[in-house]
């Protein structure tokens, strides 16, 4: 335990010095290069240097590549290689796609539908190393054979089923969620490392350690880039990071058999689907700033963060302050229903 606990700091700091290291630099060259976003929720509109989630990549492969030579190299651990290469090159092709997007974004060139399936195709590692044949219970009807017998093709086992079809929903899914719920300053990778922190304890308590080791690496990251992403932001992570964040939370929820878990710590998501669905996935989750420094919502309501806008007169760090709440409570429910094993 103890060489398994000095292993995940390892990953932890290794993450975060990288990314620290980098994300300054990266944030003057890409201002330099007119790389920029316009920061809607100021009321002087700042230009902000974009693609910080670049960092987020590099400290997140540094801390996955410093866990793999522990275990290859000084023998402290012992993990399932090929899960973790998988995660970390589904990840890595996330990212990348993410950046195209960033580049060339679906109101210059990529289609809305064709922005949302990116991610399938970064999910193939995975899903090539999670072929397993778990027992399927139904509602209402309990056990169902593992194995199914299709005409002219012969038995089908259902880790098949689930390789090919429910891993690629649940990265293409999860990484969508978490691009569609942000906007504001620190709040995509403040719900991030909230979301993956607890699938960390908990992934430790099952002794599941490929995920811990997938969240910890991410999680260095993410709190590296916070500094500079925090209220006034510096730097945006852009498509690329709210991608890998995702990724990252359905990554973790596979390699761990912690769906059900995942799914839960999602809650808010599911709700900003709800909301954003009513306008075809067309509004923002901006708000109206004002002199004052306090953000007014819109006519309409998009987004949850447009829902704590309408419950008081709130600034913008006060309003990501709340969903972050929010996100803390459902997390110590979902925790407490993994404790006591509720589901």
């Amino acid at each position: 335990m103890y060489a398994l606990l000095v292993t995940l700091l390892v990953c932890f700091f290794a993450a975060y010095f990288v990314t620290n290291y980098f994300l300054p630099m990266l944030a003057s060259r890409m201002k330099n290069r007119k790389i920029v976003g316009i920061d809607m929720n100021k009321f002087s509109k700042p230009r902000v240097s974009e693609m910080g989630g670049v960092c987020v990549w590099l400290g997140f492969s540094t801390g996955i590549i410093a866990s793999i030579f522990i275990f290859s190299y000084l023998k402290w651990i012992d993990i399932n290689l090929s899960f973790v290469l998988a995660g970390l090159s589904t990840v890595a092709m996330v990212g990348f796609l993410g950046v195209i997007d960033d580049l060339v974004g679906w109101k210059n060139g990529i289609r809305q539908w064709q922005h949302a399936l990116i991610p399938v195709f970064a999910a193939l590692p995975l899903m090539a190393v999670k072929v397993s044949n778990p027992p399927v219970i139904l509602p209402l009807i309990g056990f169902v054979p593992a194995q199914y017998i299709i005409p002219f093709f012969g038995a089908v086992s259902f880790g098949v089923i689930y390789s090919l079809i429910f891993v690629p929903i649940g990265v293409t899914g999860a990484s969508n969620a978490a691009n569609m719920l942000a906007g504001l300053n620190g709040l995509e990778a403040g719900l991030g490392s909230i979301i993956l922190g607890t699938l960390m304890i908990i992934a430790l308590g099952t002794g599941q350690i490929e995920a811990a080791i997938v969240c910890i690496a991410m999680l260095g990251a993410l709190i590296a880039f916070l500094r500079l992403n925090w209220f006034p932001a510096k730097v945006f992570g852009g498509d690329s990071l709210t991608l890998m964040i995702g990724a990252s939370i359905a990554i973790v929820s596979i390699l761990g058999n912690m769906e059900k878990v995942g799914i839960l710590l999602m809650a808010m998501y599911f709700v900003e689907l709800i909301l954003k669905g009513r306008f075809r996935m067309q509004k923002e989750s901006f708000g109206i700033p004002t002199k004052k420094g306090f953000l007014r919502p819109p006519t309409y309501t998009a987004s949850m963060t447009h829902v704590v806008m309408r419950l008081g007169k709130f600034t913008e760090r006060q309003v990501v302050g709340i969903l972050l709440g929010f996100q803390t409570l459902i997390s110590i429910f979902v925790f407490s229903l993994s404790y006591f094993q509720l589901f």
